[in-house]
């Protein structure tokens, strides 16, 4: 049974930061893709941020090209995003998923595994 557990959301004002963690466990983390999930007012997951597993390539959605960054050690079964510049659009519960293929998705519906949620919210 694989589990992930994010932290590090939090209240920020625009302009601030804040760097999301998720620690997996249950099997070999080098053997997931990660991507970072959120949800703000609608039902929709959409995707923020992917990352392969061994950490040398990336995705990102339009919206948090050039402010947000996707990062993994596997040596710490740990995947991060690193959130900088932020907006109140970017207020929102982030999730950590896994999946084991290593090709990009950015459907909900191919990623096994979630986190229960860290909430980030951007407001003065």
């Amino acid at each position: 049974q694989v589990q992930l557990v994010e932290s590090g959301g939090g209240l920020v004002q625009p302009g601030g930061s804040l760097r999301l963690s998720c620690q997996v466990s249950g099997r070999a983390f080098s053997n997931y893709y990660m991507a970072w999930f959120r949800q703000s007012t609608g039902p929709e997951h959409d995707i923020v941020a992917a990352i392969n597993k061994i950490g040398d390539s990336t995705y990102y959605r339009d919206s948090v090209k050039g402010r947000f960054t996707i990062s993994r050690d596997n040596a710490k079964n740990t995947v991060y995003l690193q959130m900088d510049n932020l907006k109140p659009e970017d207020s929102a519960v982030y999730y950590c998923a896994a999946r084991q293929s290593n090709i990009l998705s950015i459907t909900t519906a191919l990623y096994p595994y979630w986190g229960q949620g860290t909430q980030v919210a951007v407001s003065l």
